[in-house]
């Protein structure tokens, strides 16, 4: 048994460190001096999101990018609070410098089970730009993200772009420890970009052209699922053009989000996130989320043993600072390109709770359906 556990360790040590190594060789992209050439159209869904859309629309209202190359497409869900009076609202007083920019409200034509893909398949069929950038209502965006895209396609064979997200507004225990949580998510994404083996893509930040949507049938196939605009989508494009996918890693091009405000919430995201693992078509991502499983629960399991007697302690000891060691590299290096190196103060503490809340996750996401934007979805 305990050479099990041992062999197990490793084969999640040589996971990470090849993350860890792959980190690097995705190249730091930097703004050059050029021209900007690329149109994009901005697709956004919404439902009752008038907490967040105020400072949305402010960081949209203060992007650099020629006013002349990008559209805003605001696609409305049915919401019932204030968020198309405040849409409204901006679009007549215009307070910032956007005042020529093509931004509209549109409602969503639902058709399937997935209200998300069904938003973003209608904004597309109103699109007028070459290249489709989607990101979600809770976020805001910086100043130079069309540049560092425009940048990036100008450079580079792209079909499909994936770009970073971060959380901010870490001000207590909880959304630090999500905030690690992600950083280790988005930290496995480069690092498969740099290995030339990618599996994950986030809808805060992606960027592919409208033809290339049109070519590959969009969300066909996956509507069923009620998440998963992003990673369904992209899994079609790395099959389909395995040589034009590729990372945006760029400090300018950073979309920032918040973290769940309470644990009831957070366990409903984590469950919609792990629900559809299930229907990945990439076999490297379904592997790393059952080798990522098994680890965080056989270390449940050799505690369980040891505290029977029937394994020991030192060499729990020795797993766990294995698995310690390799995590806080990847999630170190991360955190570093993010600049939020200050949330690894609860490493510590962190790495000892996480392994029961994957394993929580993922059990419930086995058995439970999840809530999401006022709809509870069955699994």
């Amino acid at each position: 048994m305990t050479l099990i556990f041992v062999f197990i360790t490793l084969l999640y040590l040589a996971l990470i460190g090849s993350f860890v190594i792959g980190f690097d060789k995705v190249k730091l992209c930097s703004l050059d001096e050029t021209k900007a050439e690329t149109s994009f159209s901005i697709v956004i869904p919404f439902k009752n999101e008038a907490d967040n859309l105020n400072d949305l629309l402010e960081s949209i209202a203060k992007l650099n990018y020629p006013e002349s190359l990008f559209e805003v497409i605001l696609v409305n869900d049915g919401s019932d609070d204030d968020s198309i009076k405040i849409i409204d609202d901006f679009l007549v007083k215009r307070p910032f410098n956007c005042a020529q920019a093509d931004i509209v409200l549109i409602q969503n034509k639902r058709r399937t089970n997935s209200p998300k893909k069904d938003a973003i398949n209608t904004a597309i069929s109103k699109a007028k730009y070459s290249w489709i950038v989607t990101t979600d209502a809770d976020c805001v965006v910086p100043e130079y993200w069309l540049d560092s895209y425009d940048s990036f396609i100008q450079k580079d064979k792209s079909q499909f772009i994936v770009g970073p997200v971060s959380y901010h507004r870490t001000d207590n225990f909880l959304k630090r420890f999500q905030t690690i949580d992600f950083l280790s998510l988005i930290g496995a994404t480069i690092g498969g970009f740099g290995i030339r083996k990618p599996f994950l893509a986030n809808g805060a930040n992606l960027a592919y052209r409208k033809d290339l949507f049109n070519t590959l049938n969009g969300f066909k196939g996956n509507t069923n699922i009620a998440s998963g605009d992003d990673i369904f989508l992209f899994e079609k494009a790395i099959k389909r053009y395995p040589g034009n996918v590729h990372y945006l890693k760029s400090k300018f091009a950073v979309i920032k989000t918040k973290p769940q405000p309470d644990f009831t919430n957070l366990i409903s995201q984590r469950v919609r996130w792990a629900a559809k693992t299930s229907s990945y078509n990439n076999l490297f991502g379904k592997t790393i989320g059952i080798l990522v499983l098994i680890m965080n629960a056989s270390l449940i399991c050799y505690f369980i043993l040891a505290v029977f007697g029937e394994f020991d302690f030192e060499t729990l000891g020795y797993l766990f600072v294995i698995k310690f060691s390799i995590d806080f590299l990847l999630i170190y290096k991360t955190a570093r390109f993010f600049d939020q190196t200050d949330v690894l103060a609860t490493y510590w503490i962190s790495s000892f709770l996480y392994p029961l809340y994957s394993v929580y996750v993922a059990i419930l996401s086995l058995f439970k359906g999840y809530n999401w934007k006022g709809n509870y979805y069955r699994k």
